[in-house]
């Protein structure tokens, strides 16, 4: 089953990453549940989430649905298993020359991905993406090999590549495709009215390479979910979306209703006008929001938010309503860009690295610029 134009992911809920109240395990499950009887067929996990915990829950919440029902995406990338964790930097990718050298790349693919699947309850994903890759993910031959392999083994039906954690990535990610793209399905790219810049950059290489995008953090950060303005409304300590800038709520809910003349024109809530105006883009096909239960007692369930995306009308913006919306949430330049760039002499972490010239290529051909 390929996936479908709505997504449900296990970073939801707060409980493997640090934002809202954090779900139990019996909540988390029932979301899960929720999802799928609200008519959400697709789900997309990562083994690393909990060092495999997000994958068991995952399946314990399906148990029992047929496997035909729903499209089942993963993500490998971590090495959990054999690393160790290097405080916010998490764990080594399994393409860190201290682990293994390329000759093992296809053998840890193949394990880990076997491991995810077991946990998840069943023999198979529909889509299998490369998560977070460092440059070697993007340029290794071995790498993409491995992935094939275990396509070939009927280990997954697709492949895909999920850049990040954090946003860029632009040059690298069509580097890829350049390389890759005959075994390339999917891509998992940040995009949201707010968040227009950098994914926007790549989606017309997307196109040409016949890369479906799945996006992500498409509430921007809850924004679109419409319970930040709250009276009372405070974010609990640890709650990651403290680090982003001062202010960042006030100028995102003021942006957003600039915008809402637009969700109103076709009967959308913010967070269904969001997900529209991404999949009104031709190469994205799918959207996975991440659902947030806020703090506080007044704080809207949840499962209400997981409801109300279930129900998302088949609604796309015309190409002058996309304009609009991408010209009031304009980005650009908000912040230092991962991956490749001329910022970096060496690389020192494992989501920077020096530029390199055929990457300043790509820029060209793409009239992408040069100031990387």
């Amino acid at each position: 089953m390929h996936p479908t134009t709505t997504a449900y992911g296990t970073w939801s809920g707060g409980r493997f990453m640090h934002f809202g109240e954090t779900l139990g395990e019996d909540r988390f499950i029932a979301c899960i549940e929720t999802a799928y009887e609200a008519g959400i067929r697709t789900f997309v996990t990562s083994d690393v989430y909990g060092n495999g915990k997000a994958d068991e829950l995952l399946g314990r919440a399906l148990r029992g649905v047929d496997r035909a029902d729903y499209s089942l995406v993963g993500m490998i990338g971590h090495d959990f298993y054999q690393g160790q964790r290097q405080g916010s930097r998490g764990y080594p990718r399994f393409t860190d020359p201290a682990m293994r050298g390329p000759g093992g790349y296809a053998g840890f693919i193949r394990d880990a991905t076997g491991r995810s699947l077991e946990r998840c309850g069943t023999d198979h994903f529909d889509l299998l993406m490369l998560h977070n890759p460092d440059e070697a993910g993007f340029t290794s031959e071995a790498v993409w090999n491995g992935m094939r392999g275990a396509r070939d083994e009927g280990m997954t039906k697709l492949l895909g590549i999920a850049p990040g954690p954090a946003n860029g990535f632009t040059l690298d990610l069509i580097g890829c495709f350049e390389r890759f793209g005959e075994v390339i399905d999917w891509a998992m790219l940040i995009l949201n009215p707010l968040e227009p810049w950098p994914a926007g950059l790549s989606l017309p290489a997307c196109e040409k390479h016949a890369v479906k995008v799945l996006t992500r953090v498409v509430d921007h950060g809850g924004v679109f979910h419409g319970d930040l303005e709250l009276p009372g409304h405070q974010f609990k300590p640890g709650d990651h979306r403290t680090y982003r800038p001062e202010g960042w709520v006030e100028r995102g809910m003021t942006k957003a209703r600039q915008m809402m003349p637009i969700a109103e024109r076709h009967q959308l809530t913010l967070l269904q006008f969001a997900c529209a105006w991404n999949l009104s883009h031709p190469a994205v096909e799918s959207v996975v929001p991440t659902f947030i239960q806020e703090s506080g007692d007044d704080a809207r369930p949840i499962e209400d938010k997981i409801r109300e995306f279930a129900a998302l009308p088949d609604v796309r913006l015309t190409p002058e309503e996309v304009e609009t919306v991408r010209l009031i949430g304009d980005n650009t330049g908000c912040m230092a860009l991962k991956g490749a760039s001329k910022r970096h002499a060496t690389s020192e972490r494992p989501d920077e690295w020096p530029m390199r010239p055929d990457l300043m290529d790509i820029a060209e051909r793409y009239t992408l610029g040069s100031d990387w």
